[in-house]
């Protein structure tokens, strides 16, 4: 096997010693990990933010979504500038726009303006985890970039863990506005630990100055569309994150409290379970890849089992079988890295870093759809006499089950064919 380097030479960086790759890999993915935070920060507010504001299901629907929609289309131009810039230069200048919309969330005065902060935050994060997954790709072997996209996702992880008993009892004890507060201090941190840490190593073969217009970059994502296997990834790429993210950052703490009566900690501490297991799942799937001619068939069957569960969490009602169901969910979205690793093996390595970048755009574009559309539901049910969680399962499943059906018919790359 391959061996990666661990340094980065002396001569890229005249701003400081040379660090190894994977001490710039944590720094970036101390910025995921707060994004993680930031996306299902929702779940542990909510109450506080009903109480404060009077917001209706929807509403709280459309203020969790918007940090995904304004993360995803950021996507747009955040994979351009990471190749016109560089990763860092990228990281550094949007991260600032996270830490003030986190500020602005802590004093918000009106539901405008936490929907303001709501905005800047999704922009500010936006490049975090691409950042990482285009890291792996330029600067770790490909055999290996499986493994390391679910080490990675399973770090950001820890960003998970922060928003279930820790912030559920921050917030318990002082308030939401306290949970921002803490997560805009967390978020310059980690700025600053990029800002000292990470310094790109050079590309072999890439001049340092050869860039696309912003036009021919553009053109080039949208290529991408013309493409017949591009929308089978698309739709499933919008479909699975965003049923983990919009049951973990939405409508978990909801779901417990009101159909059971668990306290914020108690939902808490299924969220914390939830979290723990997120950072092993999807480095264990990156382990058990089975290669380009099997993986499309284990997301099939994976994102179709995932439906199975909401559906059964939706009817059955019964405390112990939900939280039961939860922690299995959090361990087959371990699955979602095999989708990475699938785009990655789909374009040719030209198009590597413009197909990552709108898959991860089309992952938080289904984020903010998804968990928009569930609080919609979730008014309608409520307003029909109908259990609303009951509607948002049933809702998530079966757009689970169409977006599976649409990878298994649509074609795939015919590179997975060679």
């Amino acid at each position: 096997m391959p061996q990666f380097p661990v340094t980065v030479p002396a001569s890229t960086s005249t701003h400081s010693r040379a660090q190894p790759l994977w001490v710039m890999l944590l720094a970036l993915l101390s910025g995921f990990a707060l994004s993680q935070s930031y996306r299902t920060i929702t779940a542990i507010v909510a109450q506080g933010l009903q109480a404060d504001f009077g917001l209706s299901a929807q509403s709280l629907g459309a203020f969790a979504g918007l940090f995904g929609l304004s993360f995803g289309v950021a996507q747009l131009l955040m994979g351009i500038t990471m190749d016109r810039y560089g990763l860092r230069r990228t990281v550094l200048a949007s991260a600032p726009l996270s830490i003030a919309g986190a500020a602005l969330s802590a004093l918000a005065p009106s539901h405008g303006w936490l929907m303001a902060g709501q905005l800047l935050i999704g922009i500010g994060c936006s490049p975090a985890f691409l950042a990482c997954t285009v890291f792996i790709a330029r600067h770790f072997p490909s055999e290996r970039f499986a493994f390391f996209s679910g080490l990675s996702l399973g770090m950001g992880g820890l960003g998970l863990m922060l928003t279930g008993t820790p912030l559920a009892w921050v917030v318990q004890h002082w308030g939401w506005r306290t949970g921002f507060g803490i997560l805009a201090v967390l978020s310059a941190l980690s700025w600053l630990l990029i800002f000292a840490l990470v310094h790109e190593p050079s590309l072999p073969g890439r001049a340092p100055h050869a860039q696309e217009s912003w036009g021919d970059s553009l053109r080039g994502l949208a290529e991408l569309l013309t493409l017949p296997h591009t929308w089978g990834i698309l739709a499933l790429g919008m479909s699975c994150y965003a049923a983990f993210l919009s049951l973990r950052g939405l409508w978990l703490g909801p779901l417990l409290m009101d159909r059971f009566g668990f306290s914020l900690v108690d939902s808490g501490n299924v969220a914390l379970v939830l979290s723990l297991i997120s950072l092993f799942a999807p480095g264990a799937f990156g382990r058990m890849d089975p290669g380009p001619l099997r993986r499309r068939a284990w997301v099939a069957n994976a994102s179709l089992l995932m439906a199975a569960m909401f559906a059964a969490m939706a009817l059955l009602q019964q405390a112990g079988a939900t939280v039961a169901l939860m922690i299995l969910l959090g361990l087959l979205w371990g699955f979602s890295v095999l989708q990475y690793t699938d785009v990655r093996a789909s374009y040719p390595p030209e198009l590597t870093g413009r197909a990552l970048s709108l898959y991860t755009m089309s992952m938080f574009l289904g984020v903010a759809l998804m968990q928009s559309a569930t609080g919609a539901v979730a008014a309608w049910a409520a307003g029909r006499g109908i259990e609303p969680y009951l509607a948002v399962l049933l809702a998530i499943a079966g757009w689970l089950a169409l977006a599976s059906l649409a990878f298994r018919m649509l074609p795939a790359s015919p590179l997975l064919r060679r």
